[in-house]
């Protein structure tokens, strides 16, 4: 370990060492579980002080690439990229920081007030009773971008994708995901023994020409994000979910998945595909980000074709959804005042994630406007760029997680929780998006 250490250091500094280790570790020169000598031997034979040391395993530790491993002391971490659970890894050891933007989010203090359950209606009380409530299935309906054929409420939106994608898909089978993605959708689909392939996006997300021929592999189902898109922000314009749309045409035995995962806090129109295939596309709507996580509701409509087989098999083990959560939702969906907070945090997370973006233009590093709360920031090196951060108290989500396969490094960086000096954080953001790769000597 010294020894590749040591070829890779560029200056005796604990940002330097941490550089070093961080690059050694990315490029395999330490393996995922090596254990680290004891800083004073690192120390002793790099000709530091044990204090640069310490300074440099907390910068690691902070950025993910090291951890404690009880009596086997300090070990190299697992790949962010290894098997299932890329998110969990991609956010590990991330307390201590001041602004922590590695987590996607939202503001709590942009959540609208829950009202106190005692004040609700009453919620169906029988095992017989409609899945989802009436009075929110009429306004859910009024709502939704295309007129569908059923109509059900989930746990969530992963939930959601989840049952759905587990009805549509077997062992073998591929799906096609945007490049970059939600990492919970790669971990899904691979705990389903599913190949995920990607597709390259742009501003506006999926390329059509891309699609085109990814089609080729004969994938089952297609997984999109109409606007806000995790991780880049990205939204369809009209022109694009029709040209999208015109693809998937061709195949009418496909299925596509939207995942409107930003939903009320997006400030770009909704395009779905179910505006012009509504025998192909399943809509997931997320409340997730606008009314709170821990609601844990989802709305989906599409086919009965594909619904049908779901909800029945639902009704084998959970059944329903919480009516009582539902009618919560439906109070906070109808409120006035509950209205203009989802109104006051959409204004918000468009103006954080504007003044985040001109800086960091200002700074020489360019971005599409975007939309939600999240920005794909282009670095030199994923490990020199967390390291950077950490050593200003930021934290962010490293971007190999997000991809289906490895590409330009980037971070995820959450806008939508710089609440303040924004000009100052870009800052950060640029420098850390420049700090170099180290090089490994031949």
């Amino acid at each position: 370990m010294i020894e590749a250490v040591r070829d890779l250091l560029s200056e005796p500094t604990a940002r330097g060492l941490a550089e070093a280790v961080g690059r050694a570790a990315g490029d395999g020169l330490l393996q995922p579980g090596a254990k680290l000598p004891p800083v004073r031997t690192v120390a002793r034979e790099l000709r530091m002080s044990p204090t640069t040391v310490s300074a440099a395993w907390q910068l690691l530790r902070r950025a993910g690439t090291i951890r404690t491993d009880g009596r086997r002391g300090t070990v190299v971490a697992v790949s962010r990229t290894a098997g299932p659970g890329r998110y969990r890894a991609a956010l590990r050891a991330r307390s201590g920081f001041a602004l922590d933007l590695s987590t996607g989010v939202p503001d709590p203090r942009l959540l609208p007030s829950l009202p106190a359950l005692s004040g609700l209606s009453p919620a169906p009380s029988s095992y017989l009773d409609e899945p989802v409530l009436p009075a929110l299935a009429s306004l859910l309906r009024d709502t939704w971008p295309f007129p569908p054929d059923r109509l059900a409420v989930f746990d969530g939106a992963m939930d959601a994708i989840d049952q759905v994608a587990a009805s549509l898909l077997r062992l073998g089978d591929r799906a096609i995901v945007e490049n970059p993605c939600f990492p919970p959708l790669l971990d899904l689909l691979e705990a389903l023994g599913v190949e995920a392939v990607g597709v390259e996006t742009d501003a506006l997300g999926m390329l059509p020409a891309a699609l085109t021929e990814a089609l080729s592999c004969r994938p089952a189902v297609v997984f999109l994000q109409p606007r806000a898109l995790n991780p880049t922000g990205a939204s369809w314009s009209l022109s694009r979910a029709a040209a999208l749309a015109a693809v998937l045409a061709l195949h009418p035995q496909l299925y596509v998945v939207e995942d409107d995962s930003a939903g009320d806090v997006a400030s770009s129109p909704l395009h779905s595909l179910g505006t012009h295939l509504p025998r192909q596309t399943i809509h997931v709507r997320s409340f997730s980000k606008s009314h709170g996580p821990d609601l844990r509701l989802a709305a989906v409509g599409g086919p009965a074709t594909v619904l049908d087989p779901v909800l029945e098999r639902r009704l084998l083990g959970q059944g329903w959804t919480s009516r009582l959560l539902q009618q919560l939702l439906l109070t906070l969906l109808t409120d006035p005042p509950s209205i203009a907070a989802v109104r006051h945090a959409r204004a918000q997370y468009a103006l954080r994630r504007h003044l985040v973006i001109q800086s960091l233009a200002k700074a020489g590093i360019p971005l599409p406007p975007g939309d939600g709360l999240n920005i794909w920031l282009p670095v030199a090196d994923e490990q020199s760029a967390l390291i950077s951060l950490a050593s200003n108290g930021i934290a962010a989500a490293a971007g190999a997680a997000f991809t289906p396969s490895r590409g330009t490094p980037h971070l995820r960086i959450t806008a939508g929780l710089i609440t303040t000096d924004h000009a100052a954080v870009a800052t950060h953001l640029a420098d850390a998006a420049r700090s170099p790769a180290l090089s490994v000597p031949r």
